[in-house]
């Protein structure tokens, strides 16, 4: 692969019928590409936690993939409530889903530290009543 790819998802928000898509779909086109499959694993697992997120907690959003022979960038931007304590929200188990998104089986507080486990790089920058804006990277190797 000697080119760089860039592919846009919208993510609706609170559509628990089509969350999902995105990841799946990058997950699919990375396998069509021939990238390592732990990599696929990675991304898809990385991106599935964070378009879910912002199912959840956001009015939706946007995820730019940019492919590249480097890595795989993934850049997750809501215009939801923001994140109040991103230290807090990193921690296993913190979750400030209510009560009916977690009859679901959603917001158990994995999504953050999962992001994190399964990503070489994990920034997120968040401002309260503006939005969220992560960044996650996984290197090609």
């Amino acid at each position: 692969m000697s080119d760089t790819i860039t592919i846009s998802y919208e993510v609706p928000a609170n559509d628990f019928t089509r969350a999902g898509e995105a990841s799946s779909s990058i997950k699919s086109k990375l396998k069509k590409m021939g990238v390592d499959p732990q990599i696929v694993r990675k991304v898809a697992i990385a991106m599935y936690e964070g378009e879910i997120n912002m199912v959840i907690h956001a009015t939706g959003g946007k995820i730019d993939v940019t492919i590249s022979p480097e890595e795989i960038e993934m850049i997750l931007v809501d215009h939801g409530p923001g994140i109040e304590d991103i230290d807090l929200a990193m921690q296993a188990g913190y979750s400030t889903a209510p009560d009916n998104i977690r009859t679901l089986g959603f917001g158990a507080g994995m999504g953050l530290p999962n992001m994190k486990k399964y990503t070489d790089e994990l920034r997120i920058e968040s401002k309260l009543g503006v939005g969220t804006t992560v960044i996650m990277k996984v290197k090609m190797e």
